[in-house]
């Protein structure tokens, strides 16, 4: 057989099992959702419970059941997200973790507000550099932004503070003190927005630290 022959016999090869795998995938994301909209607890409860394997093609449906009317297979589904975020932040498994992430940084935009909160601390679970500034993004966010920075806060490196030290520079007065607390958290100074709970509520002659 020709090198070209052998190399398009592989190539024809690779396509087949990467459809097969794609159409595995779609299957048994079908049947977790399925099994998490049942109304039977014995249904859904192993569903969600088992969901890790599932890993990222499973998160964005399980993310859209999350507005699910019905609070026990909303809550479910959030679950399953919680389980596959930590199967895939397993040791050895980054290809998985990466893959979830991307996930992850999709539902920032969802219009759940309850979806944009989980991604961001899911984000703090499994996340790395390329999370930072999604996640950074929902600082703006006045119904998530607490949210995000306390996320952010558990991020490590630099470019996460980074992110929380560019925001504070424009994030609305009453919402610095906080971004102060997660700088102070990473061992930056922040002068100028003290601790809340150091703040005296009554007069005294001790001055709030920095």
């Amino acid at each position: 057989m020709k090198t070209e022959s052998i190399v398009k016999t592989a190539a024809g090869v690779g396509m087949v099992a990467a459809s097969i795998g794609n159409a595995a995938d779609s299957t048994a994301v079908s049947e977790l959702i399925a099994r998490i909209r049942s109304k039977d607890d014995a249904v859904r409860g192993p569903a969600w419970q088992g969901a890790g394997p599932v890993g990222a093609p499973a998160v964005g449906p399980l993310a859209d059941v999350m507005s699910d009317p019905d609070f026990e297979i909303a809550r479910s589904a959030r679950r399953a997200i919680e389980r596959i975020v930590r199967h895939a932040g397993r040791p050895g498994a980054d290809t998985e973790r990466k893959a979830v992430q991307e996930e992850l940084v999709k539902l920032l935009k969802h219009s759940n507000v309850n979806v944009r909160r989980l991604a961001a601390w899911m984000l703090s679970e499994i996340g790395d550099d390329n999370a930072v500034a999604p996640m950074a993004e929902l600082l703006a966010d006045v119904e998530a932004r607490e949210d995000a920075r306390c996320a952010l806060t558990r991020i490590p490196g630099d470019k996460a503070t980074n992110a929380l030290r560019k925001a504070i520079e424009t994030a609305p007065e009453e919402f610095k003190f906080a971004l102060a607390d997660s700088l102070r958290a990473r061992g930056e100074k922040v002068s100028g927005y003290p601790t809340r709970k150091l703040v005296p509520t009554k007069q005294t002659t001790v001055k709030a630290e920095g």
